[in-house]
């Protein structure tokens, strides 16, 4: 095996009542005047996370200036919009409040902050050359873990293309999950975030760069989310599955941020871009089709999954109860109310094509463990309709 690196943020705060520590630990970093980059409905709850993370930075004598400027599948346009907020309050230091948007649209304004070049020019690994201000992350969600990867998804409006930025320096310095925050999620968000921190634990298990590390972290948030995201989705106020959840995403999050992903993603990423879906729904209507056919490139991962997710696979041949996985997925989606096919969502075979020469391009796609071509996805896309 060639030798690997694991990345992951410097302190990660976890459990009920963490976000208290959050005004010290900018204090610790010396941020004197952070930009908090948020929603607005987020910034509008009275005993919020942003009220909340407010009230930590006050109590350490911190004054934020905020941003509320994040739209779902965060826009070029939002990063530079940031970056005025940024660069006119005198802005040090960067605080993302929210899920995968708010997280990626702070990343975006810190990359805007410090690189001259359009930001869509930075899609790739390792394309920055400037470090970025100081970034702690604040997840709200147990799903996209951006809060602790080195990944920046923007969605170029003009080109209806989603791009990544992948670098070490976009990794936030603190991760903060705390579930207390993630009690209020709706139903709809929390079963499609769940999905999608599935998908990155099983993408990053199957995926031809998985190392022992990635394998451990992999395997138990698949158990994880396997045994909590239906009682989350469930009873919203649970507060052991909501904790369990972020546990879920959180090392999910550090699986794929060292194994990557695969075509899940490189085609979920077009769904993204071409019609504005939500991340964790495009997956997650994705992944039991893309998955099954992966299968045949390492079955006994499978067979594993199908067992991780609780499946009985005794007596049956390898093949079998590696089939028993794509039935585990499939009944979890639906269980927690996952719609079964993209043309509920409004998805055209007219462009398949296009989103299909993408998403082979996607830098996800390379390290998939089946090895297709444009056929092979764009029949994918239409086996998931």
């Amino acid at each position: 095996m060639k030798y690997y690196d694991f990345l992951n943020p410097s302190v990660n705060f976890m459990g009920p009542g963490c976000i208290k520590e959050l005004g010290h630990r900018c204090e610790l970093l010396k941020m004197k005047k952070p930009l908090i980059v948020t929603d607005s409905f987020l910034a509008g709850l009275e005993d919020g996370p942003v009220a909340l993370s407010v009230a930590s930075l006050k109590a350490k004598g911190i004054q934020a200036v905020i941003f509320t400027g994040v739209e779902p599948n965060p826009k070029i346009e939002n990063c530079y919009e940031g970056l005025k907020v940024y660069q006119f309050n005198h802005c040090d230091s960067i605080i993302t409040i929210g899920g995968g948007s708010s997280h990626d649209c702070g990343k975006g304004i810190g990359i805007a902050a410090t690189h001259d070049a359009p930001l869509a020019s930075y899609a790739g690994i390792e394309t920055l050359p400037n470090p970025l201000p100081p970034i702690i992350a604040v997840n709200t969600t147990a799903g996209t873990a951006s809060e602790v990867t080195r990944h920046c998804v923007l969605t170029d409006r003009a080109t209806k293309l989603k791009f990544v930025i992948v670098s070490w320096r976009n990794m936030p310095l603190v991760s903060f999950n705390d579930p207390l925050m993630m009690l209020g999620i709706p139903r709809g968000l929390t079963a499609a975030t769940g999905m999608d921190a599935l998908t990155h634990a099983i993408e990053a298990y199957v995926s031809v760069d998985a190392n022992p590390v990635t394998d451990a972290a992999a395997i138990q948030a698949i158990k994880l989310v396997s045994n909590n995201l239906r009682q989350a989705v469930a009873n919203g106020s649970n507060l052991t599955a909501r904790e369990n959840m972020a546990y879920a995403s959180y090392l999910a999050g550090l699986a794929f941020n060292n194994g990557n992903l695969g075509y899940v993603h490189a085609m979920a990423h077009q769904l993204g871009g071409q019609y504005d879906m939500a991340h964790g729904v495009a997956n997650a209507m994705l992944l039991p089709t893309v998955e099954e056919y992966n299968l045949v490139a390492n079955p006994e991962k499978f067979r594993d999954i199908a067992i991780f997710m609780g499946k009985k696979v005794d007596g049956l041949s390898l093949m079998d109860a590696a089939h028993a996985a794509i039935d585990a997925m499939r009944e979890l989606a639906e269980d927690v109310g996952i719609p079964s096919g993209l043309a509920q969502m409004g998805v055209k075979e007219e462009d398949f094509e296009l989103m299909a020469t993408n998403a082979l391009k996607d830098g996800n796609a390379f390290s998939n463990p089946r090895k297709g071509t444009k056929d092979d996805i764009i029949a994918l896309f239409r086996k998931a309709m």
